[in-house]
């Protein structure tokens, strides 16, 4: 039963109030269109807040020969070719229309004596196009629009979970969802979704998400509602997160500390990016690095708690006082270690979603109409490598994008025919996991699920280790079915995490079916049994449920772009 369900009406549904997801509702409130936007953590915190680097467009304000052709070439090529061209153009060529929308809303980015915004070098760039506030980008970006969102008069519901997107013969017609603090239910009538939640790099035992994000929430809402997953095997794994404490395990450690002459040791002292990349060492690209400390603890070469040390000690003390003062802090605060007379002990960490919900390029509509995906739990832009600083620009470039095309399709609907079948199934599944009452604790299950994700599907993968992995998910969701779910006195914390679970084994289940069909070696993807690029295989894989992944062919790059791709040389840049 379900002690009391609040009913709400809007004209477009944001789920998810991270950039993508408050770019998208300002949009549609400088348009005078009624939005909300929902999310299950405070706005203030979402997961935007802590991208450190920057964010990408071709402004030529240092480099004055750079062009929006460039960027989209080096982000092709550094996508190993399975990024959608579309897609790349749509991001690139409007990148700097979303640096001058960030500045009107009041973005204070670094910039030149002559008022020029500032720019610099960031991983396979060609020229310097990253622009950035300090190494809190992301979080001046996330402040920037939620002021913005306040002076729109945006509705914004921090505590809603959604746990089901309400579709009825291909249309979407809302969202059902609970609230974390006293558990009342949520009826929200829309006429269009906008899916902003994010990512599924939870699902590794060590993840630069924090603890209850990034669970794989879009793709469960997404195929649930009908959607199909594109390229979910496709995770980036960052080379520099903590082992310690366990419950920060994954926390980055910035790259900063490499571009600043950081060096990277195995248990031995050997600076083992020798054997890897001798010209460019710990500058090398980031699927590089993350490879090499997997490949030092895999062979025994790792620290006891299975890392590498990452050491900057050597560097003089202002110097790190003053280019990495973040991460001196983290230290500081989360190991009592001074870094400026200690190595840091590291490990690869996932970081980073670069496929997602499948969506079309040019308004990132899924096929359900009136449904739409943007940002981390979007595909396309990335491909196998993500090009650093611009998962930022996507935010903005497609929250516009996505914000018109949602306001065009609620302002052209005669009318909207809604499912009570899909809201009673929905109001059901919420009902009965309040009721569950068996042996199995959520969190454990939890662990167990990143256990075999990192053990399975991690940095490196094999058939065997894949298959392996199938069958202990399989376990694990024959588990779920004897879940206790019990909120207390603090909220509906049990509830929520029983539904990230759901997600988590959805998302685990789609990236090992397609990590087992890549059998390939292409950027983030290490197949040890199939070491080299496969030419058939640059293709998009998409999964739409257990068992069914289908190959998509990429159109072809226009020749001008092609033209203009090449190696570009990370030397003495920051890659992200």
């Amino acid at each position: 039963m379900y002690a009391s369900e609040n009913r709400i009406a809007t004209s477009v549904l944001v789920i998810g109030t991270g950039g993508a997801g408050l770019r998208a509702a300002v949009e549609l409130a400088e348009r005078g269109v009624d939005v909300l936007a929902v999310g299950k953590r405070p706005k203030a915190d979402a997961h935007t807040s802590l991208a450190a680097g920057g964010i990408n467009a071709a402004l030529a304000t240092m480099d004055p020969e750079d062009t929006w052709q460039q960027h989209a070439a080096d982000t092709l090529k550094e996508s190993y070719l399975l990024a959608n061209p579309e897609t790349v153009r749509i991001v690139t060529e409007g990148a700097a229309r979303g640096i001058e929308d960030l500045v009107r809303y009041g973005m204070p980015f670094a910039r030149e004596q002559d008022g020029r915004i500032s720019q610099r070098f960031f991983g396979a760039h060609t020229f310097r196009r990253t622009s950035y506030a300090g190494d809190y980008t992301g979080l001046e970006i996330q402040r920037t629009l939620i002021n913005r969102a306040a002076q729109l008069d945006v509705r914004v519901l921090d505590t809603v979970y959604i746990t089901r997107i309400l579709v009825r013969d291909n249309a979407v017609f809302g969202a059902y969802g609970f609230d974390l603090t006293d558990g009342s239910h949520y009826v929200i009538h829309a006429d269009a979704v906008i899916l902003a939640a994010g990512g599924h790099t939870r699902i590794w035992r060590r993840t630069s998400s924090r603890r209850d994000e990034n669970t794989g929430d879009s793709f469960r809402l997404a195929v649930l509602a009908g959607c199909r997953i594109r390229d979910p095997e496709l995770v980036q794994f960052h080379p520099s997160g903590l082992i310690a404490p366990e419950n920060a395990a994954g926390t980055l450690v910035s790259e900063a500390a490499r571009g600043e002459g950081g060096v990277l040791r195995n248990r031995l002292g050997e600076r083992f990016m020798s054997r890897y990349d001798p010209e460019r060492m710990e500058l090398s690209t980031r699927d590089r690095v993350a490879l090499a400390a997997y490949t030092e603890i895999k062979e025994g070469r790792g620290t006891l708690d299975g890392g590498v040390w990452l050491d900057v000690s050597h560097l003089p003390r202002e110097t790190i006082m003053t280019r990495l003062p973040r991460v001196y802090q983290t230290l500081l605060e989360l190991q009592m270690l001074d870094i400026t007379k200690e190595p840091i002990e590291v490990a690869p960490t996932a970081h980073y979603s670069m496929g997602g919900v499948w969506v079309r390029p040019e308004d990132h509509g899924t096929g359900i109409d009136g449904l739409y995906a943007i940002g981390e739990a979007a595909s396309g832009l990335h491909g196998a490598n993500r090009l650093g600083g611009n998962s930022l620009i996507e935010l903005l470039v497609f929250g516009r994008i996505v914000g018109q095309a949602a306001a065009e399709y609620s302002a052209g609907l005669d009318a909207q025919r809604r499912s009570a079948e899909a809201l009673a199934a929905a109001r059901e599944e919420v009902d009965e996991l309040l009721s569950a009452d068996g042996p199995e604790n959520v969190r454990s299950l939890q662990r167990a699920l990143r256990d075999i994700m990192t053990e399975h599907a991690g940095v490196v993968r094999d058939e065997g280790g894949l298959r392996k992995g199938l069958t202990e998910l399989a376990a694990v969701e024959a588990r779920i079915t004897g879940m206790g779910v019990h909120p207390d006195i603090a909220g509906f914390q049990d509830l929520a995490h029983a539904f990230d679970l759901k997600s988590a084994v959805l998302a685990a289940r789609a990236t090992i079916e397609t990590a087992i069909e890549r059998r390939e070696t292409r950027g983030c993807h290490n197949r040890s049994d199939y070491p080299e690029l496969d030419p058939a295989l640059q293709v998009n894989l998409v999964w739409s449920g257990p068992g069914s992944v289908e190959r998509e062919s990429i159109p072809p790059i226009p020749s001008e772009i092609a033209a203009l791709m090449r190696e570009v040389s990370t030397m003495g840049k920051l890659v992200e």
